[in-house]
């Protein structure tokens, strides 16, 4: 019993005697793993303010847009994950690390395809914020949607349209897609589609329409304005009326009052008006069809 009882105590006494040895074998590994990671944690905020230094060095438009926080927020976490790394692999934690990273591979696949969306419209929101082409407050136009910026969140960017109404438009159809900023030109260019039969008098129909457009209070470059022949199909012409708006000036307003005009101004002139295609806004020369308000 005794022999029994003393064999226990020798194999507990040579594990503990085991674990000491390994322990006082790792105790310096551990000590400069921690030392560095301390490392890493003090300095990281200097690191990646250098960092963003060296990347507007490279990048200069970056500086201009300001996205000094974000950028430095990015590094910084890119810094302090580096840092842990290193210390791990000091430690000699490194192999358990990647072992547990690789168990999680299929959970990480499936977690993937169920959360691609998700985790794309963050990035996305991520990289609306550091691009900073739009800003709340700005009126954008995004596919079919146009409208106020009200909020910029992580997954969708809220608009408030034209009529009132909240449209959540997903990060990453932002990202993926032409967008236009009206709000960056200090001036917008308005444009008016009009059918009218071809058997009405057209010529008198295009000087009445641009006379009416130079007589607005609200109109600005009156020598760029003109009323144009765009087409012809099933013997209705389409005039097309082209202006700059003033800066500052109520953009809902001008369109209700330049279309009214217009047609009180047809109508004395005994011209049919067939209907209006489409009324647009847009800051540049070209005017897409495909991004006219119908």
């Amino acid at each position: 019993m005794q022999n029994i009882e003393h064999s226990y105590i020798d194999v507990i006494y040579r594990v503990l005697e085991s674990w000491y040895m390994r322990f006082a074998e790792l105790t310096p590994k551990l000590i400069v793993g921690i030392l560095v990671f301390l490392f890493f944690l003090i300095t990281s905020k200097y690191l990646s303010i250098g960092a963003v230094k060296l990347f507007h060095k490279f990048f200069p438009k970056s500086q201009k847009e300001g996205s000094l926080v974000t950028l430095i927020g990015v590094f910084r976490f890119l810094i302090m994950m580096m840092g842990s790394f290193i210390a791990l692999e000091i430690m000699g934690f490194s192999g358990f690390l990647w072992k547990f990273i690789g168990s999680l591979g299929v959970a990480g696949v499936i977690a993937g395809v169920a959360l691609k969306d998700l985790v794309s419209s963050i990035f996305s929101g991520m990289l609306i914020g550091i691009d900073k082409a739009f800003k709340v407050g700005d009126y954008i136009t995004i596919g079919n949607h146009s409208g106020t910026v009200q909020e910029i969140g992580f997954l969708t960017t809220k608009l408030i349209t034209d009529d009132g109404k909240k449209a959540y438009i997903p990060n990453q159809v932002i990202f993926n897609a032409p967008f236009y900023n009206i709000t960056a030109s200090p001036q917008r260019k308005i444009i008016l589609n009009f059918e009218i039969p071809a058997d009405e008098d057209i010529t008198k129909a295009q000087k009445g329409m641009l006379e009416v457009i130079k007589n607005l209070d609200s109109v600005d470059r009156l020598d760029t304005s003109e009323v144009i022949f765009t087409d012809l199909k099933q013997g209705n012409f389409n005039l097309q009326a082209k202006f700059w708006m003033k800066v500052g000036a109520n953009m809902v307003q001008l369109k209700s009052e330049a279309y009214l005009k217009i047609k009180q101004r047809l109508d004395a002139d005994n011209i049919q008006l067939v209907t209006p295609t489409s009324i647009s806004i847009t800051n540049g020369e070209s005017f897409p069809p495909e991004h006219q308000d119908k």
